[in-house]
């Protein structure tokens, strides 16, 4: 099983074979969900090892999805929920280049890896990705550097379903232990600020033929 703070659900996905490991999983789900802020443990696919209650109740609005769900896996949802922009704030450039870089980074380091490879070609199935992955992320990363694929101290804007947030920015904080580390996760949390952004209260779902503003319009 892999857990989740408030409940559990079966696994597809591989868990650590060692008791103590799973046993440390456990109790570090329990210290999660005291977080006030959405929290999520993510193995090197993204995919939702932990997560807290307040990341459920930022993402509790968005509909179903067979594949792309951010409770299953993060990455999938940031590239392929048509309603991942209705919580993301200014989605493609605030978080899907930057999720796509760091994609590209983990390419280069698992390139084998069966999950990375599936993620890549569903990538190339889809014209908008697919057009942000092999033309927009390549100038939106010469213009911001090696920082791209830096998650920590990153701050990004959200569309909270809560009022009391609204729209609203958060800083991405990297909180990995070294326990979770050396078990190939990675833990972060969106650290909430109060300073709202004057920013419309949501967004429409990703129409169908849409296309990414950071690439060329000669390159579409």
């Amino acid at each position: 099983m892999a857990h989740q703070a408030g409940g559990r659900r079966p696994a597809p996905r591989p868990v650590p074979d060692s008791l103590e490991a799973q046993a440390y999983l456990q109790d570090y789900a329990t210290l999660l969900d005291a977080v006030p802020f959405p929290s999520v443990v993510l193995d090197h696919r993204w995919d939702v090892v932990l997560s807290n209650n307040a990341f459920a109740s930022l993402f509790g609005g968005v509909g179903p999805h067979p594949t792309a769900m951010p409770g299953e896996n993060f990455l999938r949802f940031v590239l392929f929920h048509p309603e991942a922009g209705t919580v993301l704030g200014e989605h493609e450039s605030s978080w899907c280049l930057p999720m796509l870089a760091h994609f590209a980074a983990a390419v280069e380091r698992y390139g084998h890896d069966h999950g990375l490879q599936a993620i890549r070609r569903d990538i190339a199935q889809d014209p908008i990705m697919d057009a942000a992955y092999r033309q927009g992320l390549p100038h939106w990363m010469s213009a911001v550097g090696e920082r791209a694929v830096e998650h920590d101290g990153a701050v990004r804007p959200l569309l909270h379903p809560d009022p009391r947030w609204g729209a609203t920015d958060c800083r991405v904080v990297d909180e990995t232990p070294r326990t979770l580390r050396e078990l190939g996760y990675t833990r972060l949390t969106l650290v909430l600020r109060e300073t709202r952004r004057d920013r419309p209260r949501s967004r429409r779902a990703r129409p169908a033929g849409a296309h990414l503003r950071v690439v060329p319009a000669t390159e579409r």
